[in-house]
């Protein structure tokens, strides 16, 4: 017999009931019917319509309490900083005295000490590199006519180096001096550790835009980046109760009646997800299963909307933040995250790209049904993969147990991404320690192979960015300063070429000029850590700029600068044995050529003159690595 909808035979009682059974058991709910003519579908609807309000009432309430440390965070420390810029600004002061203890004083002596060696080395860079600049663009008029005049501009230009780089020296020493003594700039450590906090607390979204953070070494003072750090180990960890109430609401069933072994605990924890480990019923291969945390995309939204006003008021306070473009960065591709499905696609597209390469390089597959084709074992929620071992590609002590070379790792994992970057387009742009894993590859003895996972975060390049890039940093290995320019007015940005050229390669672009001179794919280090501290002062001289170049560059760039940035820091942390210039430049000249070859209105002298240019990049590279190749062989 058709059901009706009969409001006024839904008696308050059984309706009560429904309720009950539905908010107190969470599973299932009670139908009625009279005498074979009536149901309470209205009821049933009615409470799928509590229930489904119900349940968004104390995600709302958390995610407004989140907003509220947020909010609080934020002001708390925006008067900390105008406090601290105030007493700057006014020494003897008042308020200064009251503000600063004894030992503030001290730390601000030590502080104006490096504040005067960093104005200097500010001033030395500016003359070196306009000098230089002025001697490439004119010089090389009179080059034939007057070669006196070239030997002296050469000494000039050396002598600006050597100024510039005993400055840097001195940087470094000063703030290796003042780190050693135990001292900070107190107001950063508080607002470092007021954020850490805050990121622990509201957990999920917060935790991903804190390791965002921590890789901004460039944009942040060291204390945010060695206090959020801790972040990339540190994240929450779901209850047993929480993962099951996942997965049976998103594959039906609980985890021990899909698999076997599923193990209570998580062997890894992440801002969005943790991992268990479990058995196939069919196979019995060993899986890994990674689960979401309960509750994170209902409230995902409103954290992000939370996120972005406090930054959006911030930067209308203050001129000097201008952090929104990482807001506009995360908006779009977190809900990407959050779709373990499409995580499971990124998967399956990496490993096949990652097979036609050649390179030792492993995804772990993905399970989305099981073996009969009757079970789902992938969904939003749930991503389910064969088990893949390693260890953090960043672990030295391990690699170096193992007998596995830290130079052939680190230029596999250089290989990997720019493979990914300019042939693929298709790239994973998070590549921190606990997603580029490391094991010895089980055929090859000695040899690395990477397990890399959560592939999550990816970007497709357009061709013609892709095209745009790998000009820039063919430019760049080649030293070829008017084709960084090109590049780099193809990208929008047009003055700013050597600051962007500065932060890819995360060298001074002082060394790309020494490289024009010279013909070499390596320029003379500084030494005593005068590197870093040019870097860091380019960056301090520029940073409204690199912000302002932020907005401008394709929304791509913004991905492939914290790809970069991940890598970098697993680079340093094998100690920094890879020349990605030399990788990244391979890769790069590779794609270039295919562009030119495969371009409409194209001649054979046009096709002619690019094999030679490729057949140049490679040939110097090639001589380049060689060279080291021998040299390491004599020291053995």
């Amino acid at each position: 017999m058709m059901f009706q909808v009969v409001a006024s035979k839904v008696s308050s009682r059984r309706f009560g009931l429904a309720v009950a059974s539905c908010v107190g058991g969470g599973v299932g709910y009670h139908v009625y019917s009279n005498e074979g003519n009536q149901t309470a579908l209205l009821q049933l609807q009615s409470v799928r319509a509590v229930n489904e309000h119900l349940s968004l009432v104390f995600p709302t309430m958390e995610a407004l309490l989140r907003a509220g440390r947020l909010a609080k965070t934020a002001a708390t420390m925006a008067v900390d900083y105008q406090l601290y810029f105030m007493t700057k600004k006014h020494p003897d002061s008042f308020l200064s005295k009251m503000y600063s203890s004894e030992e503030e004083c001290e730390r601000q002596k030590a502080e104006r000490l490096i504040y005067k060696l960093q104005e200097e080395l500010d001033q030395a860079q500016a003359a070196y590199v306009e000098g230089s600049n002025d001697d490439d663009s004119a010089n090389k008029e009179t080059i034939n006519d007057d070669n006196t005049a070239e030997q002296n501009n050469d000494t000039k230009s050396k002598n600006a180096k050597q100024h510039m780089l005993s400055i840097a020296n001195q940087l470094a020493d000063a703030e290796d001096v003042y780190d050693k003594s135990g001292n900070s700039s107190s107001v950063h450590e508080r607002n470092a550790n007021r954020l850490l906090q805050l990121f622990r607390a509201n957990a999920g979204v917060y935790i991903k835009v804190g390791q965002h953070l921590a890789n901004l070494d460039l944009l942040l003072p060291q204390e945010y980046l060695t206090r959020l750090s801790s972040l990339f180990d540190d994240a929450p960890v779901s209850s047993y109760e929480d993962v099951c109430t996942v997965v049976k609401e998103d594959l039906g069933s609980c985890p021990h009646e899909l698999f076997d072994d599923f193990s209570r605990d998580p062997i890894a924890s992440a801002s969005l997800a943790q991992v268990h480990t479990a058995r196939c019923k069919e196979t019995g291969r060993k899986l890994a299963i990674k689960i979401q945390h309960k509750g994170l995309r209902e409230t995902s939204k409103g954290d992000l909307f939370a996120v972005t006003a406090v930054v959006r008021i911030a930067e209308n306070l203050f001129d000097e933040f201008n952090l929104g473009w990482i807001c506009d960065e995360m908006t779009p591709q977190l809900p990407k995250e959050l779709d373990f499905t499409n995580e499971g696609n990124n998967a399956e597209a990496a490993s096949a790209h990652l097979q036609k390469t050649g390179l030792d390089c492993v995804v772990p597959h993905v399970l989305w049904r099981s073996t009969t084709g009757e079970q789902c074992l992938t969904s939003e929620r749930v991503l389910t993969m064969e088990f893949e071992s390693g260890f953090p590609a960043t672990d030295v002590e391990r690699i170096d147990s193992i007998g596995i070379c830290r130079r052939e790792t680190a230029k596999l994992i250089s290989s990997v991404f720019n493979a990914q970057i300019f042939e693929n387009g298709l790239v994973h742009c998070d590549p921190h320690q606990s997603n580029v894993l490391l094991r010895e590859h089980p055929k090859k003895k000695g040899k690395p192979q990477i397990v890399l996972v959560d592939h999550g975060l990816y970007k497709r390049l357009d061709p013609e960015f892709q095209e745009s890039y790998a000009r820039l940093w063919t430019g760049i290995v080649m030293a070829d300063i008017s084709a960084i320019k090109g590049a780099c007015e193809s990208l929008g940005v047009d003055k700013m070429y050597p600051l962007l050229a500065a932060m890819l390669t995360s060298r001074p672009f002082d060394e790309v000029i020494e490289r024009s001179q010279t013909g070499s794919l390596d320029a003379s280090p500084a030494s005593g850590g005068g590197d870093k501290a040019v870097i860091k002062l380019y960056a301090q001289r520029y940073l409204k700029e690199i912000i302002d170049m932020l907005d401008i560059v394709p929304r791509q760039m913004l991905l492939i600068f914290k790809m970069n940035d991940c890598l970098r820091h697993v680079d340093y942390a094998l100690g920094s044995p890879s020349n990605n210039l030399v990788i990244a430049g391979k890769y790069a000249s590779k794609r270039v050529l295919d562009s030119d070859i495969s371009h409409p209105k194209g001649t054979m002298l046009g096709f002619f003159k690019s094999w030679i240019q490729y057949a140049n990049v490679l040939f110097r590279i090639n001589s380049y690595e060689m060279w080291h190749w021998l040299s390491n062989l004599n020291l053995l």
